[in-house]
């Protein structure tokens, strides 16, 4: 596997869910998959002067990018990894986050607060309540969710020896600033449940990339003062800014973020 001292990477694939493909932020490339002309693959393939082949689907699992494929709607994507050929010089991956549910979760538990918090549809909160409650994912779905990742960078390494894998961590949505409130509509504890969840989400990554030698952007660690709801957010919070991203979702700024730190492992410059 190619860890590093590659100079030169003419052909970028990128798989993941969509914190990689970048659902809401503008221009959207693929309405199907989410999939934004701006997303952290676009932005570093571009600064590289390479061809992208930009394989990212919204609601991704490692199940559906190694061998399942994915249905969204009529449309039906194959897996992920068939854009791996022989000629690929980097692959950009961000996964794990559907294997544990955690967005999924995440919307849904601030949906069902918000609706609670009406008169009027203070009942269908609370049913929405029942339907999502607060479960910490199983050490299993951890252990499963990790050797999906590391059977990703292993296939990788399979169809294209040169390329260099660099696994990409998830933009954090909360820091220890965050609180509730209208962009985050969660209780303190309901927050802590998430971080809690956040923080299994990138133990994913520490652990794949030390098992299989693929570089590590640690996205999921960028300073405080990015959050969900803060002046230069990351990740939105229970919003949408058109062209800008979707709810629990990374920004315009976010994709930069963590195109930049790419572009630093690499030894070149920012966007």
């Amino acid at each position: 596997m190619n860890v590093g001292g590659a100079h030169s990477f003419p052909t970028v694939v990128a798989l993941g869910s969509s914190f990689a493909a970048g659902p809401g932020i503008s221009p959207v490339v693929n309405c199907a998959a989410g999939r934004s002309g701006e997303n952290a693959a676009h932005l570093v393939s571009r600064k590289l002067g390479g061809r992208l082949i930009d394989a990212t689907v919204s609601g991704a699992t490692t199940a559906t990018i190694l061998h399942d494929g994915q249905r969204v709607g009529r449309r039906r994507f194959l897996p992920q990894i068939e854009s791996v050929r022989p000629d690929t010089d980097l692959v950009l991956l961000t996964a794990g986050g559907n294997d544990l549910q955690y967005v999924r979760s995440l919307a849904a538990r601030a949906r069902a607060n918000g609706l609670i918090r009406r008169p009027l549809t203070r009942s269908l909160g609370g049913r929405a309540l029942r339907r999502s409650p607060l479960i910490q994912p199983s050490d299993e779905q951890v252990q499963l969710a990790i050797a999906g990742l590391e059977r990703i960078v292993m296939e990788c390494s399979r169809r294209a020896p040169r390329a260099r894998i660099i696994l990409v961590d998830y933009l954090p949505v909360f820091d220890d600033d965050s609180t509730s409130g209208p962009v985050l509509p969660l209780t303190e504890s309901e927050i802590r449940h998430f971080r809690a969840v956040a923080a299994q989400l990138s133990s994913l990554f520490v652990v794949a990339a030390k098992s299989t030698g693929a570089d590590l952007v640690p996205a999921s660690a960028y300073e405080s003062g990015h959050r969900a709801g803060s002046a230069q957010p990351y990740v939105l919070g229970f919003e949408t800014r058109k062209g800008d991203g979707v709810p629990f979702h990374p920004t315009r700024a976010g994709m930069r973020a963590a195109a930049d730190e790419v572009l630093a492992l690499l030894g070149r410059r920012s966007v």
